[in-house]
């Protein structure tokens, strides 16, 4: 029951989900057109920073949204874990795209600090209040959905980051007219790239934790083997492992040591470990091996490299 009524909601926040990107990507694409002739026009690196992170944008909403599509097939036998993690590949190609993005600015904000050419206040500051409001605008459009879709999140931190990026080319725009440094301007794009440099790091880094079928970092498997043990007809926990598929799909297996009983009150302890786990870890799917207090390995991890080499545990 679990695991249907997860796929059930799931489904729903797929729908959602496509609906908000959608509308997000021509948004965003067509503000983009608009950001270089302007950039190009001012003669602005902080418009065409911002331009080159919005177009990114559109390429990481694109790219999320084919990975829900993509998430949407079924299970089959070539992929028995259904194609969600294509969400977790999206999120880590966006990100890395952005590192590089980043380290791009970096290098052309040097140049510019060098030698500020000069920028025209007025058009950078208009074009970059009507970019805060289209960036905050779309990225409050995908903000629901991302809390427990790293894709989604992925898509709505490149969004927020470039709202936040505008509203530091509207002050770069205010203080170049108010004062003539035009050196403000490759200042606020080293500020925008740290931004994305930081915002691309932290998704890299939980992308990476959840392909190497990393613990989820809220989970802590100690909490977790006390809880199991305290159900009624669990004597001990072993060969205990827990992995993300996505950020808000997560898989537990473990084996169960229990009296030598019957399968029908081992089924008994399965609903009510099943139940816990959902309830409390969030955990649907669960795959749980009962057997006899002394067969089996006490190990809690289990040695992998071991059972490779000299058969199970």
């Amino acid at each position: 029951m679990n695991d249907i009524h997860a796929h059930s909601h799931l489904n729903d926040s797929s729908k959602h989900n496509t609906t908000r990107l959608t509308a997000s990507l021509i948004i965003t694409l067509a503000f983009v057109g608009v950001e270089v002739v302007a950039g190009l026009w001012s003669n602005s690196l902080a418009l065409l920073t911002d331009a080159a992170h919005n177009f990114t944008d559109v390429l990481a909403l694109a790219l999320s949204w084919h990975a829900i599509s993509l998430a949407a097939r079924p299970a089959n036998a070539r992929r028995t874990f259904g194609y969600h993690r294509a969400g977790i590949l999206v999120a880590l190609f966006n990100s890395t795209t952005l590192a590089l993005i980043a380290l791009g600015i970096f290098y052309e904000a040097y140049h510019r600090l060098i030698a500020p050419p000069d920028v025209d206040a007025g058009i950078l500051t208009v074009v970059a209040a009507i970019a805060f409001v289209v960036n905050l605008g779309t990225a409050l459009l995908i903000r629901r959905g991302s809390e427990h879709d790293l894709n989604m999140r992925s898509a709505f931190i490149h969004l927020a980051g470039d709202a936040a990026s505008t509203f530091a080319a509207i002050l770069a725009g205010v203080g170049i007219a108010l004062t003539g440094w035009q050196w403000l301007d490759p200042l606020v794009s080293i500020l925008i790239g740290a931004l994305i440099l930081w915002n691309a790091w932290s998704i890299i880094r939980e992308t990476i934790n959840i392909l190497v079928e990393g613990t989820p970092r809220d989970v802590n498997l100690d909490k977790i083997v006390r809880d199991l043990k305290r159900v009624n007809g669990v004597n001990d926990v072993h060969d205990l492992h827990v992995w993300s598929i996505t950020q808000s799909m997560r898989s537990l297996s473990a084996h169960i040591a229990t009296d030598d009983i019957p399968i029908s009150a081992s089924a008994a302890i399965q609903r009510e470990i099943n139940e816990l786990l959902f309830h409390k870890y969030g955990i649907a799917h669960a795959t749980l091996q009962f057997e006899c207090a002394e067969c089996g390995s006490n190990l809690l991890y289990c040695d992998l490299e071991t059972a490779h080499h000299h058969g199970p545990l």
